[in-house]
């Protein structure tokens, strides 16, 4: 491998798949991607896990392989790389056994994306490999662990889910030491079948005009059909026979060595793979089905362009949750501004990143979504709002930080949602919600007479805001709450001081 300098315009993605880890270095040119590297490695993540808990070797070996992906990336700048995890990681109670360590090695952070997220992204690195035409399409994509399942026109997904089967899974869970026989595919071909059925009403009364499987089992299935002459471009349900009796005529997965276009890294999958597209084919009443070579890495980096554009799901995503939810405008614009403000102040003294200005941003423009639930107790059901809906284009990890901001913005500061968390991560996240706590201090304030009169200094766990002479008298209800709010930050370890006091 070599290393790739950071001139011109490099973006990267890796997804940490439950079968393979895959990567992508593309250069970006006047709004086109060109992929100039791609890697890929069968690790297996979810191979072995017992009671949703991560093997030791199968960490190892993904600890391998990103070893091995940093030497191309590790001169790229850290907005020019996004790392996200899928289902394995989403599934695993032990993932932080992989992801700090992870971390560490290849020098990013590793983003867990939920299902449908992830069923997002693969539709959008699909969508830009097809015709940009009105047609409405499915697109399936099979996993290690899971299956997206996405209808979408343009570049714009319309239903998204993810299911939980995969061919690692199911190999593990069907094909226990590679045997393969009639009831064990039929055991296999009704789960998926079984499984498919929780989406089958929603995504038949939607409906589409074509179906396009974009993972390599299903561009694997249709390299051996080709292979074999049995297809032309794509499959259907009798080339998809065909192949199943083929299949069952071998006893064991290591018998499948006579298979032109099956590749020795999709033996192992192909026989559960074929039992869940078979699956899915009848469930949903597929007719055919062509292939992509889009997947989620494509899609990642599309992502990342268009946020470079302004062209950004997430803040597409918090205004819509705003519509929903009927957010008082003023009141949003009005903390997002003091927020920014304060930002600004302590960003350089407290090491704070783009990601965190955004952070503020959403979080202020969200911070009384709660009132759709109640007014009593509204930034608790803020948090539970946040945290559990679907917010396209939000890691796990940053739809919970967006709700732990709402969450703390008011009252007694929810330490308890820090339990667990290492001191730097915590220190972190209490700054965050520092400026957050101070930000909502200042809502009604513009509204009476224009821009608060303040400056702000912050050094070390110090913040100091001086006010014109007479200014907090003026404003008796911000003063009562600066003070009230000082007694909250010195509990969690911040020093607040204005005028002197």
């Amino acid at each position: 491998m070599n290393n790739i300098s950071d001139s011109g315009h490099t973006l990267a993605a890796i997804d940490l798949g439950s079968n393979s880890f895959h990567m992508i270095v593309a250069r970006v040119a006047h709004g086109e991607m060109r992929p100039i590297e791609r890697f890929g490695e069968r690790v297996q993540l979810a191979a072995g896990m017992k009671s949703n808990r991560l093997a030791e070797d199968a960490i190892e070996r993904g600890l391998n392989c990103l070893a091995r992906f940093r030497q191309v990336i590790e001169k790229l700048q850290p907005s020019a790389v996004r790392i996200v995890g899928t289902n394995a990681l989403r599934a695993a109670k032990n993932a932080k056994a992989f992801i700090k360590p992870a971390e560490a090695l290849i020098g990013f952070p590793v983003e867990v994306i939920s299902g449908r997220e992830e069923a997002r992204l693969v539709y959008l690195g699909v969508a830009h490999t097809l015709a940009d035409d009105d047609n409405s399409r499915l697109v399936v994509d099979i996993g290690g662990g899971s299956t997206e399942f996405v209808i979408g026109q343009r570049f714009e997904s319309k239903l998204r889910e993810s299911l939980h089967m995969g061919c690692v899974t199911y190999r593990d869970r069907f094909f226990p030491g590679g045997k393969i026989s009639e009831k064990r595919f039929a055991k296999a071909y009704q789960a998926a079948y079984q499984e498919v059925l929780l989406i089958r009403k929603a995504y038949k009364q939607h409906g589409w005009d074509n179906a396009v499987g974009s993972s390599g089992t299903m561009r694997s299935v249709e390299a051996i059909l080709m292979q074999q002459g049995w297809s032309a471009e794509g499959f259907d349900a009798s080339c998809l026979a065909g192949l199943r009796k083929f299949l069952l005529s071998h006893n064991h997965i290591d018998e499948l060595t006579d298979l032109p276009g099956l590749s020795e890294r999709r033996r192992g999958v192909i026989v559960p793979g074929v039992a869940i597209i078979c699956g899915v084919f009848d469930a949903l009443g597929v007719a055919h089905m062509n292939t992509s070579p889009g997947a989620l890495r494509e899609g990642v980096i599309y992502e990342m362009m268009g946020r470079e554009v302004h062209e950004d799901v997430r803040e597409r995503t918090v205004s819509s949750l705003m519509r929903r939810a009927e957010v008082d405008q003023q009141n949003a614009d009005q903390v997002e501004s003091m927020a920014m403000l304060l930002f600004e102040k302590a960003a350089q003294e407290w090491h704070l990143t783009e990601t965190d200005r955004d952070l503020l941003r959403w979080a202020s423009r969200l911070h009384e979504v709660g009132l759709s639930v109640a007014h009593t107790q509204f930034h608790k059901h803020g948090q539970y709002l946040i945290e559990h809906s679907d917010l396209p284009g939000f890691s796990k990890q940053m739809q919970w930080i967006l709700a732990l901001l709402v969450r703390s913005h008011r009252q007694k500061f929810p330490t308890e949602n820090l339990v667990g968390l290492d001191k730097a991560q915590v220190l972190y996240l209490k700054k965050l919600c520092a400026i957050m706590r101070l930000a909502a201090v200042f809502k009604y304030v513009t509204a009476v007479e224009g821009e608060p009169l303040f400056s702000t200094t912050v050094q070390g766990s110090e913040i100091v805001l001086g006010f014109d002479e007479g200014w907090l008298e003026r404003h008796p209800l911000t003063s009562d709450a600066l003070s009230a709010e000082r007694q909250v930050l010195k509990k969690i370890g911040f020093q607040l001081r204005f005028n002197g006091i």
